[in-house]
């Protein structure tokens, strides 16, 4: 995939019932070709997300998007435009924040996740708020097994439960 200059066209997941939200860093190509969020057929995001939270595998973008909102999980990505080749966060040049008071002032958000070092790099520098980092599902982190993937991502099963709030 060539490099270029992208912008995200993905609009927000979520809805006033959202308590969690899950940040990746700029969609695939797979993902905004499709206008869905981890769309790529290798990325594990929605295998772990649908077995931490114990819901059947939702093989569609609605069935993705009703688990989600169901659930009380908004999702959507840390950065609105870039320079980026492929699907490559290595690659992310002159990174421009999303407006993220568009979530947060429609829904009470008690935990913010981030899918990757470059989301949580880039969340933390752009808004000066922490944010909890999980492994990225991408199938690029293929070294990190799927059962450290989901015991990681369990935290946001917790959180849903009231488990791991503070």
């Amino acid at each position: 995939m060539t490099a270029g200059h992208y912008t995200h066209t993905i609009p927000p997941l979520y809805d006033e019932h959202s308590r969690v939200l899950i940040l990746g860093s700029f969609p695939s190509p797979k993902s905004r070709e499709t206008g869905f969020y981890y769309a790529h057929p290798q990325n594990r995001f929605w295998r772990v997300l649908s077995d931490v939270l114990g819901e059947p595998f939702p093989e569609s973008a609605d069935e993705r998007r009703e688990m989600c909102l169901r659930r009380g999980i908004a999702l959507w990505d840390v950065v609105k435009e870039c320079d980026i080749s492929g699907a490559s966060d290595s690659s992310v040049r002159n990174a421009v924040p999303n407006d993220f008071d568009v979530i947060f002032s429609a829904c009470d958000v008690r935990e913010v996740f981030v899918t990757g070092r470059l989301a949580e790099k880039l969340y933390e520098r752009f808004t000066g708020r922490r944010a909890v980092r999980l492994p990225s599902p991408s199938p690029a982190n293929c070294a990190l097994g799927y059962d450290k993937l989901r015991e990681a991502y369990s935290v946001v099963a917790a959180c849903l439960s009231g488990r791991g709030e503070k």
